[in-house]
């Protein structure tokens, strides 16, 4: 595939004009009958979502090709696959194709001041380092289909206070028997961690929740190229072509992560927060808040009151 910078969808209501859907019903998650999505044409692009992806799929055609990644995505018979915001997925086909099943969206913004939060990083499917769908039988298709129809039936009910919780609930049993059948199917399953992209995740998750910016400052682009033994040139380069976003952007990414986080679950000074996650200065984090969300870090607090 040619070396073209992924193309970036920042919401659910952009994906579904792109498959030709109406509007979603909730604007931070939907569950899409694939069926009833646009045939998908001859292309070759990759892709980046700033919100999850879990997908359920059938009629896979043998002719086209999946990356995820850097790597070649294995489908063989395996039919569900998940994708965390920021990631790139790839496509490649010489042919029209149509695809049968379903794919769940979920906005990030929805997850917070739940127990999902945090929780959904720990699910090991969403990294890089999964390179095989997840194979299920037919009972356990069933199982799953069943809860992206409740997942779907909820928000078309009435939208009240109770809505999100109970949407939260079947999104945590969704992930459980995803992390009970990918066990199952992976216990033998070697993973390559030499891989740039997964290295990368790795190390800012790390350094974020082991507190290193309070102790180091900031993640820079010089350190984090020096751990991967790159220069921050080249580093910077291959991930613009693999991601479409330099270094710099992907710690960006993970500082807005994490300051919505502690943010909406936390009663904690803005300049609390700012010192926690490196800044030297506040005002330096309020600007870059604003400028990644378009909101002053108070006011985005305040969206949650």
């Amino acid at each position: 595939m040619k070396n073209t910078q992924p193309r970036r969808i920042k919401t659910i209501n952009e994906y579904h004009q792109i498959k030709g859907l109406p509007k979603p019903e909730h604007p931070l998650v939907s569950v899409i009958h694939l069926d009833e999505t646009q045939q998908l044409t001859a292309t070759q692009k990759a892709w980046v979502f700033d919100f999850y992806s879990i997908a359920l799929k059938r009629n896979f055609d043998s002719n086209v090709k999946y990356k995820y990644g850097q790597q070649t995505y294995d489908f063989n018979e395996g039919v569900m696959f998940f994708i965390a915001p920021n990631q790139v997925f790839s496509v490649q086909t010489d042919r029209d194709y149509k695809l049968s099943g379903w794919m769940l969206l979920i906005h990030p913004d929805f997850l917070l001041q739940t127990s999902l939060a945090k929780a959904i990083n720990q699910y090991e499917y969403f990294s890089y380092s999964a390179n095989e769908a997840l194979h299920l039988s037919d009972k356990e298709e069933t199982a799953i289909t069943n809860i992206f129809k409740s997942i779907q039936q909820e928000y078309h009910s009435t939208i009240d206070t109770f809505s999100q919780s109970v949407i939260i609930n079947q999104i945590e049993l969704l992930l459980n028997y995803s992390d009970r059948f990918y066990h199952r199917q992976f216990i033998t399953r070697k993973i390559n961690n030499h891989q740039i992209l997964i290295r990368l995740e790795e190390m800012l998750n790390e350094y974020f929740r082991n507190d290193h910016s309070i102790e180091k400052g900031l993640p820079t682009v010089q350190g984090i190229a020096q751990s991967l033994n790159l220069s921050p040139n080249y580093l910077s380069s291959l991930l613009k072509v693999l991601t479409g976003q330099s270094t710099q952007q992907h710690i960006h990414n993970k500082l807005i992560e994490k300051a919505k986080e502690k943010l909406s679950i936390s009663n904690l000074p803005i300049s609390e927060i700012a010192y926690e996650l490196g800044f030297e200065h506040s005002q330096s984090f309020s600007k870059l808040f604003k400028t990644k969300t378009s909101l002053a870090p108070m006011e985005y607090r305040q969206s949650f009151n």
